[in-house]
C-alpha cells in the first residue's frame, strides 16, 4: 500500500461489502444454456469497500463502517480489508447473519457483467453509527442505502462536523425513496442505471437529465457518469453541465467496479483542489477527466489489485491534476 499522505485525516466510507463470486465466460450464455466458465475468482466487493479500497491505494486513509455478518465469508471480508489498512474497527456485526454475496457473470466477448445479488443482513442504523467517531475525518462518504437512516447519519455529520465534505452515491431507487438523500450532502453521485429507473427512456439526454435532478438538491456538485460515454458534471449556480469524454481502454476486459473506481478518484480529487476549485469549469473538467481515465484503465483489467499502480505505469495516473 502506498504511504499515507499526513495532510489530511481519513476517508469515512459508510455503506456495503460484500463477498462477489465472479464466473469469466466467453460470452453471456442463453436462458437454460450450460457453459464452462473460463475462469473464478472469489472477492471482497461492495460498492463501498471498493471506493475505500481505490482510495487506500492513492494514499488516503481509510475507514469502513458497515454491517458484518458472523459468517465465513464475513471474515473474508475482514481479512481482505485489513490486508489493504483499511480500519474497520466500528463496523457492525450481526452474530449468525450472512453475508450479502454478488454472484457476477463476467462475459470476456464484451466485458460487461450481470450481477445476482443475494442480501440477507439488516442495513446500518443511524443507531449504530452513532458510535463512530467523527472527529478526525476529512471527508464522508455515503452509499445510497437504507434512505430514512442514512439521511439520519448525514444530518448527524452535519451538526457534529459542519466542516467536513459529504458525497452520497446515488446508485438506484431503493424503499423508502432514495430522494430523502438529494439534501444535506456537498457531493451528489448519480449513477447512469438511476437515472434511467427514474426517468424511464434509455435514449434520455443525460444533460438535462443532470440539471433536472441536480434542481431538487442542494448539493454543491452533482456528477452524473455515463460509462462508455463520458461524465457530466454541474456545480450549483452553474449555467450549464460540463462534459468529460470517457477514456475506454485498447480492450474491455472487466467493468466490474468502474463506478467504483470513478467515486474514489473524484473524492481523490476533491481533497487534493478542494470543492471551491472543483465548481469551476476548467476545475469541473479536470476532474471528471481524471476520474474517466482511471476509471476507463480499470475497465482494461481485471479486478482492483494493483489499478493505481498500473495507471501510474502506464502514464495515466500523476496525481489531482495530471
Amino acid at each position: 500500500m502506498p504511504a499515507e499522505r499526513a495532510s489530511t485525516g481519513p476517508v469515512l466510507g459508510v455503506g456495503i461489502a460484500a463477498l462477489d463470486i465472479v464466473n469469466l465466460v466467453a460470452a453471456y450464455p442463453a436462458e437454460d444454456a450450460e457453459v464452462r466458465a473460463l475462469g473464478q475468482r472469489i472477492a471482497r466487493g461492495g460498492n463501498c469497500a471498493n471506493t475505500l479500497d481505490v482510495l487506500a491505494q492513492l494514499g488516503r486513509r481509510c475507514a469502513w463502517v458497515g454491517v458484518l455478518a458472523g459468517d465465513q465469508g464475513a471474515d473474508f471480508i475482514a481479512v481482505d480489508l485489513d490486508r489493504r489498512g483499511i480500519d474497520r474497527r466500528h463496523a457492525a456485526r450481526v452474530p449468525g447473519g450472512a453475508t450479502p454475496t454478488s454472484y457476477i457473470t463476467l462475459s470476456r466477448a464484451t466485458g460487461s457483467r450481470t450481477i445476482v445479488h443475494h442480501r440477507d443482513l439488516p442495513e446500518l442504523t443511524a443507531t449504530d453509527f452513532d458510535a463512530v467517531p467523527l472527529a478526525d475525518c476529512a471527508w464522508v462518504h455515503f452509499e445510497g442505502r437504507n434512505p430514512a437512516e442514512t439521511a439520519r447519519m448525514i444530518a448527524r455529520v452535519r451538526r457534529e462536523r459542519p466542516d467536513v465534505p459529504v458525497s452520497v452515491e446515488i446508485e438506484k431507487p431503493r424503499p423508502g425513496g432514495i430522494e430523502a438523500l438529494f439534501r444535506g450532502a456537498d457531493v451528489l453521485i448519480f449513477a447512469r442505471a438511476y437515472v434511467q429507473a427514474v426517468l424511464g427512456d434509455a435514449t434520455a439526454d443525460p444533460r438535462v437529465c443532470l440539471e433536472r435532478l441536480a434542481a431538487d438538491t442542494d448539493a454543491r456538485l452533482c456528477l452524473l457518469p455515463w460509462g462508455a460515454d463520458g461524465a457530466y458534471g454541474l456545480a450549483a449556480g452553474a449555467a450549464a453541465p460540463v462534459f468529460a469524454p470517457a477514456h475506454p481502454p485498447d480492450a474491455l476486459r472487466d467493468s466490474i467496479a468502474a463506478g467504483d473506481v470513478f467515486n474514489a478518484a473524484v473524492i481523490d480529487g476533491l481533497l487534493e483542489t478542494g470543492l471551491a476549485a472543483a465548481c469551476t469549469g476548467a476545475g469541473l473538467g479536470a476532474l471528471l477527466e481524471r476520474a474517466n481515465r482511471l476509471a476507463g484503465h480499470k475497465c482494461g483489467r481485471d479486478g482492483l489489485d494493483g489499478l493505481v499502480d498500473s495507471a501510474r505505469a502506464a502514464a495515466l495516473w500523476r496525481g489531482a491534476n495530471p
